[in-house]
């Protein structure tokens, strides 16, 4: 989760060939479908309860059904939605002492079955996030509250257990888990919300509303015409579920969609050729890399997490996988974010040193060269998601990477809504796994510690390497208990340099997120976390 200081000034570029006219208007394509968005989706939501969203496609819907108090648009700044103004020191709406945030609500906003929207749908969807029944994805930010008060329909009193500098952020805001209200006149009866009707059957006060679900295939989205910031534009959102990108490439190419949601970069050569597609980029606060479960023998062995940054070539991955279209990375926090440090320890690629930190630590070449200790093969598992191209490459070159060094890969692909499913179903939050490959979007603030507090080690945080050092912690405590940039400055350089000396995740490039549309599809400003923070002013 994160972001209350933040900064992001993010560039949205725009490439590819367009074309006008010959649409029913003069000035659409002909296969354009005025005021009907069709939308290309690699991995099915298990649910639409915006509280148990646990990925970026899940975010993206809920967005287009649910509300934040603050979102942020385009360049990263926070943006009011269901708070009427976004609280800060400046304006008392955080306190001097820093411990109490007060919310003021828009006042006649309804959710799209008539009920009025009130503080107690903010309280309560804070309790449900609490509620350890719930599988909940991340609690961070919401744990650090002590209490909400209520004194009228229209205001929030949230109390803090301590200074939490990124709090507009991460409660119902911009985070790297960004989660919407939801309504208490429907929620609050349920002992908990993992298996009701309103999953399927979602009612929020967004600027879409729930037509039809068929699961499987496609989501169908209508206006909500009574959306308190304007009636949205587009008369429906189609949203299909198309599991193969290159299933989607043809769908772009014969024009059966607008938009192939966060295509992987391998898809580029592709999208380049395809004429009357815009691919715009946006830089964001995430990057692609591996996760190393240090829960796991061997790699609880520093020397063996080392051995493995040596061994991968990091630029081979991104010029074969990227094709020039992103930066390659040292720690998580991109060189563009006020909490970049430049100066962490960095792991040229290096099989020999590889190979010599392994033979160092015990382990010695098997008679098939893989690398053997007190008769255990250095055999690894790697997972990572079937429906994303450039990750099925990525795990088949580290496969040969390592294998050069003696160590040996299996490699399971699982379906994105299992990789990244809460606990005890999915993959990652499960521990299933040595090695995952998985990319990481934060929201407008560096604070990372959602990934990397020992408190945050799943079930119920994003801690999927079960990394948990005291010194991350205390580095951690430091970043989020002060408002001002320069202490926070200085504990996220402590905190990326003991990423960079543990070596719990190995960062392969930071993202600019693609997003190939039809160049008709007006007013798409994706923010650095989501796409479809403005979807009430979009047009086709």
């Amino acid at each position: 989760m994160r972001r209350l200081l933040a900064i992001a000034a993010l560039a949205a570029l725009a490439s590819g060939c367009t074309k006008t006219g010959g649409g029913p208007s003069g000035s659409e394509h002909s296969w354009t479908k005025p005021g009907i968005l069709r939308i290309a989706i690699q991995s099915e939501s298990k649910n639409l309860n915006t509280l148990l969203a646990s990925n970026t496609t899940d975010a993206m819907i809920d967005d287009l059904i649910f509300d934040p108090l603050v979102t942020a648009d385009a360049k990263g700044n926070f943006v009011p939605v269901l708070a009427a103004e976004v609280p800060t020191q400046e304006n008392g709406g955080i306190s001097k002492d820093g411990l109490t945030v007060t919310y003021h609500l828009r006042k006649g906003v309804t959710w799209s079955d008539g009920a009025p929207f009130t503080s107690k749908d903010v309280k309560f969807s804070w309790q449900a996030m609490l509620n350890p029944n719930n599988n909940v994805v991340s609690r961070h930010g919401f744990d650090e509250v002590k209490s909400v008060d209520t004194p009228d329909a229209y205001t929030v009193v949230v109390h803090l257990k301590e200074k939490f500098a990124p709090i507009v952020s991460e409660f119902f805001g911009p985070s790297d888990s960004p989660t919407d209200v939801a309504p208490a006149h429907l929620l609050a009866k349920y002992p908990n919300i993992n298996m009701i009707p309103f999953n399927n059957e979602p009612i929020g006060t967004g600027p879409y509303k729930l037509a039809e679900w068929v699961k499987g295939d496609h989501i169908t989205l209508v206006p909500n015409d009574n959306y308190f910031l304007g009636k949205p534009k587009l008369k429906q959102i189609e949203i299909r579920i198309i599991p193969d990108e290159n299933t989607s490439l043809n769908l772009l190419r014969t024009h059966d969609i607008d938009w192939m949601f966060e295509p992987s970069y391998s898809t580029y050569p592709t999208l380049k050729t395809i004429p009357d597609v815009v691919t715009r980029f946006n830089d964001v606060n995430g990057y692609e890399g591996v996760q190393l479960n240090t829960a796991h023998a061997p790699l609880n062995d520093l020397q063996v997490r080392r051995a493995l940054a040596y061994a991968i070539d990091k630029k081979q991955l991104l010029d074969t996988l990227t094709y020039g279209q992103q930066k390659l990375a040292t720690e998580d926090l991109p060189d563009w974010m006020w909490a970049y440090n430049p100066n962490v320890i960095v792991y040229p690629y290096d099989p020999a040193k590889a190979k010599q930190l392994l033979e160092s630590d015990g382990w010695t070449p098997g008679a098939d060269g893989i690398m053997v200790k007190n008769g255990q093969r250095l055999s690894l598992l790697l997972v990572t998601n079937q429906s994303n191209v450039t990750r099925r490459k990525a795990s088949v070159l580290i496969q040969a990477q390592l294998k050069r060094v003696g160590i040996d890969v299996q490699i399971k692909y699982f379906d994105g809504a299992t990789l990244f499913a809460p606990a005890p179903l999915g993959i990652l939050q499960s521990g299933k796994f040595d090695l995952g490959i998985s990319g990481w979007f934060s929201g407008v603030d560096p604070d990372n510690s959602s990934n990397y507090l020992c408190s945050n080690v799943p079930p119920g945080g994003y801690n999927y390497t079960r990394y948990c050092s005291k010194e991350m912690d205390a580095a951690q405590q430091l970043a989020l208990t002060h408002y001002d940039q320069a202490t926070r400055k200085k504990a996220y350089a402590k905190i990326e340099y003991l990423l960079s000396q543990d070596v719990p995740q190995i960062f392969f490039w930071w993202d600019r997120q693609a997003q190939a549309i039809n160049p008709d599809f007006k007013n798409f400003d994706p923010s650095p976390v989501t796409e479809s923070w403005n979807a009430y002013q979009w047009s086709i």
